[in-house]
């Protein structure tokens, strides 16, 4: 069976911003393990054609092609980022290949643009279509709107991408990864907020919020607040009533920063990550800021068991959760990382069980692969 996954290359650091172009690298890596995968290729949908070094250095087998490059004899093509022809897509079925629309990112969301821009998407563009499990509420309004069979597919992530942004930043002098028992002389956290600039899906607020309640709550607890991605929050004059009120920016402990690399800034700038999130929820910075042993204050059920969970849009409860974080942090930080890993450990392209939901929603579509 040959595969072929959109994707948009890119050369620069934003792919470490694109979750497209992630799951479409961690997707790649693990089909290419199942029994009966001849080949899986690249299809880019952008236009550089390249993917950046570290990304062909993590997976040097994997080739990406325009789509004017790919092969005709491709048996199963998953339309990971969007852009891919819908005439060439309706020859390529017409010759037996299936097509696997990916539905990523938040569906509410994107529910939202389609109605605003009277953008449709296309029935009958697809033989099935993929979820991830933070989506599977919306398996119903899928159906309708593709009419065709909807599957639920594990989430994937591996640290096998950002080991290597570590690797690149420590020969510029800049360490990834928590340091246990800080100096006496400096025992308060510099707290990162990273949220998207998307503001029908996240509210950079409630972490503002939280963490300038715990600061008047504990003084000592928090040295800076920098809030990233935060291009409509630049000057705090914006918010009167409520950024210019806060202790963390009348004191100047508040920067307001653009779109930054989150594994270097955090290894720069620091401590802990205070993030909230409705709907989008695979962050892979979430993952990347776990992997480096990091507290990550968030409010994500699906990772309950990892981090410092706090309920729903409730800052007060997110300070009360940062506080405690703060206090206990280094002390069990054994235990932090052991439950890290357990989550590593579910979603590893590798692991057995996931390899083995891919193989069975591939033998689902029953393929007749193409003669060698």
């Amino acid at each position: 069976m040959r595969i072929g996954i959109s994707v948009r290359g890119r050369r620069s650091k934003d792919f470490w911003r694109d979750h497209a172009s992630r799951q479409a690298l961690f997707l790649a890596v693990a089909l290419a393990r199942l029994p009966g995968v001849r080949a899986v290729l690249l299809i880019d949908v952008g236009d550089e054609c390249r993917l950046p070094r570290d990304a062909d250095a993590a997976a040097p087998d994997l080739r990406i092609v325009t789509q004017q490059q790919a092969p005709q004899e491709l048996d199963v093509i998953i339309e990971l980022a969007p852009g891919l022809d819908g005439e060439w897509l309706d020859l390529m079925r017409s010759r037996g290949c299936k097509v696997i629309g990916w539905a990523s990112g938040s569906t509410r969301e994107s529910d939202a643009s389609r109605a605003v821009s009277g953008r449709a998407t296309r029935a009958g563009r697809c033989d099935e279509v993929w979820l991830l499990p933070k989506d599977e509420l919306t398996l119903p309004l899928m159906r309708m709107r593709y009419r065709c069979p909807v599957r639920v597919v594990p989430f994937l992530w591996s640290p096998m991408f950002v080991e290597r942004r570590i690797a690149a930043l420590a020969r510029r002098g800049v360490r990834y990864g928590y340091r246990v028992a800080r100096e006496a002389s400096e025992p308060r956290w510099r707290v990162a907020v990273f949220e998207p600039d998307l503001p029908a899906v996240h509210e950079p607020g409630i972490p503002m919020l939280a963490c300038e309640h715990a600061y008047r709550t504990k003084h000592d607890a928090l040295s800076a607040l920098h809030v990233l991605d935060a291009a409509t929050m630049k000057m705090p004059a914006k918010h009167p009533g409520l950024a210019a009120s806060f202790d963390l920016v009348r004191e100047s402990r508040t920067t307001f920063h653009g779109p930054h690399d989150l594994v270097a800034f955090v290894g720069k700038y620091a401590d802990a990550v205070f993030a909230h999130e409705q709907d989008d929820g695979d962050a892979y910075g979430y993952l990347d800021v776990l992997y480096g042993g990091y507290p990550l204050i968030h409010n994500s059920p699906w990772l309950l068991d990892a981090g410092y969970y706090y309920p729903g849009a409730d800052a007060q409860e997110g300070a009360r959760v940062l506080l405690a974080a703060w206090h206990c942090h280094d002390a069990t930080f054994e235990a932090y990382q052991a439950r890290s890993r357990e989550v590593f450990h579910a979603i590893d392209p590798f692991n057995d069980a996931n390899l083995a939901a891919y193989a069975h929603a591939l033998s689902s579509l029953g393929v007749t692969p193409h003669a060698p």
